[in-house]
Protein backbone atom coordinates (compact mmCIF):
# COMPACT_ATOMS: atom_id res chain seq x y z
CA UNK A 1 0.00 0.00 0.00
CA UNK A 2 1.32 3.44 -0.87
CA UNK A 3 0.52 6.70 0.78
CA UNK A 4 0.50 10.10 -0.82
CA UNK A 5 3.16 12.47 0.36
CA UNK A 6 1.26 15.65 1.32
CA UNK A 7 4.29 17.87 0.75
CA UNK A 8 4.80 16.92 -2.89
CA UNK A 9 1.40 15.88 -4.25
CA UNK A 10 -0.50 18.99 -3.33
CA UNK A 11 0.72 22.46 -4.29
CA UNK A 12 0.80 25.04 -1.54
CA UNK A 13 -1.90 27.67 -1.30
CA UNK A 14 0.57 30.32 -2.47
CA UNK A 15 2.17 28.31 -5.29
CA UNK A 16 2.38 30.45 -8.39
CA UNK A 17 1.13 33.61 -6.65
CA UNK A 18 3.40 36.61 -7.12
CA UNK A 19 4.33 39.08 -4.41
CA UNK A 20 2.50 41.79 -6.38
CA UNK A 21 -0.69 39.71 -6.34
CA UNK A 22 -0.34 39.14 -2.60
CA UNK A 23 0.26 42.86 -2.05
CA UNK A 24 -2.81 43.75 -4.13
CA UNK A 25 -4.87 41.25 -2.12
CA UNK A 26 -3.69 42.62 1.22
CA UNK A 27 -4.39 46.20 0.12
CA UNK A 28 -7.79 45.28 -1.34
CA UNK A 29 -9.04 43.35 1.69
CA UNK A 30 -7.70 45.90 4.17
CA UNK A 31 -9.38 48.79 2.38
CA UNK A 32 -12.63 46.83 2.13
CA UNK A 33 -12.61 46.19 5.87
CA UNK A 34 -11.76 49.85 6.54
CA UNK A 35 -14.65 51.03 4.37
CA UNK A 36 -17.04 48.77 6.27
CA UNK A 37 -15.64 50.00 9.59
CA UNK A 38 -16.00 53.59 8.44
CA UNK A 39 -19.61 53.08 7.36
CA UNK A 40 -20.33 51.38 10.69
CA UNK A 41 -19.08 54.57 12.37
CA UNK A 42 -21.51 56.62 10.25
CA UNK A 43 -24.43 54.31 11.08
CA UNK A 44 -23.86 53.35 14.70
CA UNK A 45 -21.98 56.28 16.22
CA UNK A 46 -22.82 59.38 14.16
CA UNK A 47 -26.19 57.93 13.02
CA UNK A 48 -27.52 58.48 9.51
CA UNK A 49 -29.26 61.70 10.62
CA UNK A 50 -26.01 62.99 12.12
CA UNK A 51 -24.13 62.12 8.95
CA UNK A 52 -26.75 63.98 6.89
CA UNK A 53 -26.36 66.97 9.19
CA UNK A 54 -22.57 66.90 8.81
CA UNK A 55 -22.84 66.79 5.02
CA UNK A 56 -25.27 69.71 5.09
CA UNK A 57 -22.94 71.69 7.38
CA UNK A 58 -20.30 71.40 4.64
CA UNK A 59 -22.73 72.67 2.02
CA UNK A 60 -23.43 69.28 0.45
CA UNK A 61 -27.02 68.11 -0.08
CA UNK A 62 -28.17 65.83 2.73
CA UNK A 63 -29.16 62.94 0.46
CA UNK A 64 -25.49 62.64 -0.56
CA UNK A 65 -24.79 61.14 2.88
CA UNK A 66 -26.97 58.14 1.98
CA UNK A 67 -25.22 57.78 -1.37
CA UNK A 68 -21.85 57.75 0.39
CA UNK A 69 -23.06 55.22 2.99
CA UNK A 70 -24.36 52.91 0.24
CA UNK A 71 -21.18 53.29 -1.81
CA UNK A 72 -19.01 52.47 1.19
CA UNK A 73 -21.04 49.34 2.01
CA UNK A 74 -21.16 48.03 -1.55
CA UNK A 75 -17.60 49.12 -2.30
CA UNK A 76 -16.21 47.62 0.90
CA UNK A 77 -17.87 44.27 0.24
CA UNK A 78 -16.75 44.29 -3.41
CA UNK A 79 -13.15 44.99 -2.40
CA UNK A 80 -13.11 42.22 0.19
CA UNK A 81 -14.50 39.74 -2.34
CA UNK A 82 -12.27 40.98 -5.16
CA UNK A 83 -15.01 41.94 -7.58
CA UNK A 84 -14.18 44.72 -10.07
CA UNK A 85 -11.53 46.10 -7.71
CA UNK A 86 -10.11 48.50 -10.29
CA UNK A 87 -13.48 50.11 -11.00
CA UNK A 88 -14.65 50.03 -7.39
CA UNK A 89 -11.45 51.78 -6.30
CA UNK A 90 -11.94 54.50 -8.89
CA UNK A 91 -15.62 54.86 -7.95
CA UNK A 92 -14.74 55.30 -4.26
CA UNK A 93 -12.02 57.87 -5.00
CA UNK A 94 -14.43 60.87 -5.18
CA UNK A 95 -15.68 60.00 -1.68
CA UNK A 96 -12.15 60.25 -0.31
CA UNK A 97 -11.49 63.44 -2.25
CA UNK A 98 -14.67 64.85 -0.69
CA UNK A 99 -13.34 63.76 2.69
CA UNK A 100 -10.15 65.72 2.04
CA UNK A 101 -12.35 68.74 1.37
CA UNK A 102 -14.32 68.09 4.57
CA UNK A 103 -11.16 67.96 6.70
CA UNK A 104 -9.20 70.66 4.86
CA UNK A 105 -9.88 73.35 7.45
CA UNK A 106 -8.43 71.21 10.25
CA UNK A 107 -5.01 71.14 8.61
CA UNK A 108 -2.95 68.27 7.30
CA UNK A 109 -2.41 66.04 10.33
CA UNK A 110 -5.25 63.71 11.24
CA UNK A 111 -4.44 64.14 14.94
CA UNK A 112 -5.51 67.81 14.73
CA UNK A 113 -8.81 68.82 16.28
CA UNK A 114 -11.50 67.97 13.74
CA UNK A 115 -9.18 65.49 12.01
CA UNK A 116 -6.93 66.72 9.22
CA UNK A 117 -6.80 65.49 5.68
CA UNK A 118 -3.66 63.32 6.05
CA UNK A 119 -5.54 60.00 6.30
CA UNK A 120 -8.02 60.65 3.47
CA UNK A 121 -5.13 61.72 1.24
CA UNK A 122 -3.22 58.53 1.97
CA UNK A 123 -6.37 56.46 1.44
CA UNK A 124 -6.90 58.21 -1.92
CA UNK A 125 -3.41 57.20 -3.03
CA UNK A 126 -4.10 53.63 -1.85
CA UNK A 127 -7.27 53.53 -3.97
CA UNK A 128 -5.26 54.66 -7.01
CA UNK A 129 -2.68 51.96 -6.28
CA UNK A 130 -5.45 49.36 -6.06
CA UNK A 131 -6.87 50.53 -9.38
CA UNK A 132 -3.43 50.06 -10.94
CA UNK A 133 -2.77 46.67 -9.30
CA UNK A 134 -6.16 45.06 -9.87
CA UNK A 135 -7.76 42.28 -7.85
CA UNK A 136 -4.65 40.38 -6.88
CA UNK A 137 -4.90 36.81 -5.62
CA UNK A 138 -7.89 35.04 -4.07
CA UNK A 139 -10.48 37.24 -5.78
CA UNK A 140 -13.87 36.24 -7.10
CA UNK A 141 -13.35 38.43 -10.16
CA UNK A 142 -10.63 38.01 -12.75
CA UNK A 143 -8.46 40.83 -14.02
CA UNK A 144 -8.15 41.19 -17.76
Amino acid sequence: MTFANPTTDRPSLLAGVSNADLAATLLRVTMGVFFLAHVWLKLAIFTPAGTVGFFQSLGFPGFLAYVVIAAEVVGGIALILGVWSRWVSLALLPILLGSIYAHWGAGFFFSNEGGGWEFPAFWSVALIMQALLGNGAFALGRDR
